[in-house]
C-alpha cells in the first residue's frame, strides 16, 4: 500500500518545521497523531432499532472499516435505558487508513462545508 500524502507532507516538512520553531532536538520530540476514532451516539435507537443499521452502515463507507457497536454500560430510567442496549457505534483508525480518512477529511470534505 503507498503511504498517503498527508502522512510523507508530515514526514518531509511538518516535523522538521515544528522541530525548528519549537527548538526541539530530537525528531521523535514533535507531536504526532496515533489514532483517530469517530463514534456516533444514538439516542433514537431506543425506538427504532433499525437507525443502528443505518449508522453501521454509514460509518463503514465513511471509514472502510467495520464499527464497533457500543452498549450502555449502566440502566438510565430518565433515558428509558438499560444496561447492555445498543447506544452507537465507533471506529478507531490507525496507521495508513488514518492518515488517508484525515487527508479526505481536510482536502475533501471540510472544504465543502
Amino acid at each position: 500500500m503507498m503511504a498517503s500524502r498527508l502522512k510523507e507532507k508530515y514526514q518531509q516538512e511538518v516535523v522538521t518545521a515544528l522541530q525548528k520553531e519549537f527548538n526541539y532536538v530530537n525528531p521523535m520530540q514533535v507531536p504526532k497523531v496515533h489514532k483517530v476514532v469517530i463514534n456516533i451516539g444514538m439516542g433514537e435507537v431506543i425506538q427504532n432499532v433499525k437507525a443502528m443499521d443505518a449508522a453501521v452502515t454509514d460509518l463503514s463507507t465513511i471509514t472502510g472499516q467495520r464499527p464497533v457497536i457500543t452498549r450502555a454500560k449502566r440502566s438510565v430510567a430518565a433515558f428509558k435505558l438499560r444496561e447492555g442496549m445498543q447506544i452507537g457505534c465507533m471506529v478507531t483508525l490507525r496507521g495508513d487508513r488514518m492518515y488517508q480518512f484525515l487527508d479526505k477529511l481536510m482536502n475533501v470534505a471540510l472544504p465543502r462545508l
